[in-house]
């Protein structure tokens, strides 16, 4: 698992950082060995979240917005994985996809298909920022370009400039 590095933001959204990287965790966690919603939950709530693990030290997260984030993705699943695929390149389907990165654009097009109190632009900078401590540079702008496409589509208001 990735460790989140130290930050210099403000409490409130430093914890949303770090519930958006345990997340992704967690859904790479049930894609790959078949975890179980609520068996998800109850280990990143005692072990994982805010905790230290094998020596490292994970900051604390939003609890709620974890819950929030993989819980809604789990939720919204079929309706998310065809719009991300229609925004990925043909003969890409996200099932292609690696797992950390399958998880990254799952949990950032949720946000963007759901929590309309977080910016879009937020979203695409948070998720390429969680990508980048997984998979290297050439990755991370695949899922820049993935969420920018979604952003435009769902919330397609918050890119309209006045004339």
């Amino acid at each position: 698992m990735a460790r989140a590095a130290k930050s210099k933001l403000p409490k409130k959204a430093s914890e949303r950082s770090a519930a958006r990287l345990a997340a992704v965790q967690a859904l790479y966690q049930m894609d790959v060995a078949g975890a179980g919603l609520n068996e998800v939950f109850a280990e990143f709530q005692s072990h994982w979240l805010g905790s230290e693990v094998e020596g490292a030290q994970y900051r604390p997260a939003e609890a709620a917005f974890f819950r929030d984030i993989v819980g809604g993705v789990v939720r919204e699943q079929k309706r998310l994985d065809p719009q991300i695929d229609a925004a990925l390149a043909r003969g890409w389907p996200l099932r292609r996809i690696e797992a950390v990165l399958r998880a990254v654009l799952r949990a950032g097009a949720y946000e963007l298909a759901c929590r309309r109190d977080v910016p879009a632009r937020v979203v695409m900078s948070e998720y390429v920022d969680v990508a980048s401590a997984f998979v290297d540079a050439q990755e991370t702008g695949m899922v820049n370009a993935v969420l920018d496409a979604l952003a435009h589509q769902l919330r397609t208001e918050e890119f309209i400039t006045p004339d």
